[in-house]
């Protein structure tokens, strides 16, 4: 692991108006893919399609420029899961942020926006997604539009952990 740039923290926060795939709900989990290693994966919330996660999923990042793929099924028994959806975002803009944080040594007010990022044909979010400093931290706070599926947003929220000794990012 001597690429690693640190660890990137993504708390599932929920699922909003997901589509429905059972009889008149679903079973949503959410997986999120970073390259061919890392594959993480939330609780199945049982017949609910505005399912509440609240998990934290840990990533190591050693490739900035991979793409963060998430994909969200509805748990069958008896059956193959179905696909409800994926998205995908880059975080590039994030950990450029982080750069720019760490090299400040000047500790900024709480809940400053340091850059926010715009909703386009490029990315999968729903809304204008801010980048702030808050409790001596880094976040990003997403609502990402499902694709490939009739309904559905995640929300999500991303946060950085510096590892002491690790490689010099570089975005």
């Amino acid at each position: 692991m001597e690429d690693l740039l640190g660890l990137l923290r993504i708390h599932m926060q929920r699922g909003i108006n997901l589509a429905v795939r059972d009889l008149r709900s679903s079973d949503p989990y959410v997986v999120i893919k970073m390259g061919r290693q890392q594959k993480l994966k939330t609780r199945v919330v049982r017949k609910n399609i505005n399912p509440e996660w609240n998990e934290d999923l840990t990533l190591s990042i050693t490739d900035p420029s991979l793409p963060i793929k998430l994909a969200v099924y509805d748990k069958d028994t008896f059956s193959l899961d179905d696909k409800m959806g994926d998205a995908e975002f880059d975080i590039r803009p994030f950990l450029e942020a982080v750069q720019v944080r760490v090299g400040n040594v000047i500790n900024l007010p709480d809940g400053t926006i340091i850059t926010a990022v715009k909703p386009s044909r490029d990315n999968c979010l729903a809304e204008e997604s801010s980048i702030i400093y808050t409790n001596g931290k880094v976040v990003q706070n997403m609502f990402l539009r499902l694709r490939n599926v009739e309904t559905g947003e995640v929300e999500l929220q991303l946060q950085w952990i510096n590892i002491p000794g690790s490689k010099h990012m570089q975005v």
